[in-house]
């Protein structure tokens, strides 16, 4: 028998780990795609892991989008809007921040450096007070721009940007285009910025991420239905479910449509990282080996 196979069988704990994640993670995945398609009696009293049928997968649908004249496309087109607008901004920033702390010496930097991962570590519920009074003070709560700009300044993206210009890209390429001629915008957009390309990605879909799946400070600061994003929009029927909210009136929410509006809210999530991946790849190994 092989030495490769023998020690397989001699050690089984990776395979155990990764059975047990595998079962952690994709199972209930499973059950929310199989769980679209059933009635609510069938997702009680049925297999959890058995197929509904095409036709409750229909009505289920035609429920959802008949709830409060398509008000889950009215959320999944704020997300979008939010979340393009803020990623754009926050490229805009990041790139040329994180380009700034590791190329250039200027007073205050590591001080802008300690302030970065400082902010970066903090939870962001601990900034929704603050938040709230800054953004009241301009007058901007209840608008697009109260999810907007707080979350377009993005300091794990800075801290990446920071990491990937230090270690992944040498000095002396920089220094070479600035002896040629180049002004530091220059070499910026003509050098820095095409060999950044893997992290700009990773920092964009990280970025997206981010402002997809954020709920709190929208809850907080958007008072109506339709300016909703979809992570919102989803607390709005889960408490129009009946067995989570028994007070619940005509526009009760049943559990599969609850469910097969989950996975339209995480379907651009897993979309945008399918058609990223490689680029996610290059850009967390960006820097992981330098000469």
């Amino acid at each position: 028998m092989p030495t490769d196979t023998k020690r397989r069988l001699k050690n089984p704990l990776p395979a155990v780990v990764l059975v047990l994640f595998a079962v952690f993670f994709i199972l209930p995945v499973v059950w929310l795609l199989l769980a679209a398609t059933k009635t609510d009696d069938q997702l009680v009293h049925n297999n959890p892991l058995s197929f509904g049928s095409w036709h409750a997968l229909k009505a289920n649908w035609d429920a959802l989008t008949g709830y409060q004249d398509n008000a889950v496309f009215t959320w999944l087109g704020n997300s979008a809007l939010y979340s393009v607008i803020t990623l754009g901004i926050t490229l805009a920033v990041a790139i040329p921040a994180g380009y700034a702390l590791a190329m250039t010496e200027f007073r205050g930097r590591r001080f802008l450096l300690v302030a970065t991962l400082v902010v970066m570590l903090m939870p962001s519920a601990t900034l929704v007070v603050p938040l709230f009074l800054e953004l009241n003070e301009v007058h901007l709560i209840g608008s697009m721009w109260s999810v907007i700009l707080p979350y377009s300044f993005y300091p794990f993206g800075v801290y990446l940007t920071y990491i990937y210009y230090s270690t992944a890209v040498p000095p002396a390429l920089l220094d070479a285009a600035r002896i040629d001629g180049c002004s530091e915008v220059q070499v910026f957009r003509r050098i820095a910025l095409p060999l950044a390309a893997p992290v700009v990605a990773l920092v964009g879909f990280f970025s997206f991420v981010a402002n997809w799946t954020n709920y709190f400070l929208p809850y907080v600061l958007l008072p109506q239905s339709d300016q909703f994003p979809v992570q919102v929009g989803l607390g709005t029927l889960l408490n129009d479910v009946p067995q989570f909210n028994p007070t619940v009136g005509t526009l009760a929410v049943q559990r599969p449509e609850l469910a097969l509006a989950t996975l339209l809210a995480i379907s651009p999530v897993v979309l945008v990282f399918l058609f990223s991946q490689r680029y996610l790849v290059g850009g967390m190994l960006a820097g992981s080996i330098k000469d």
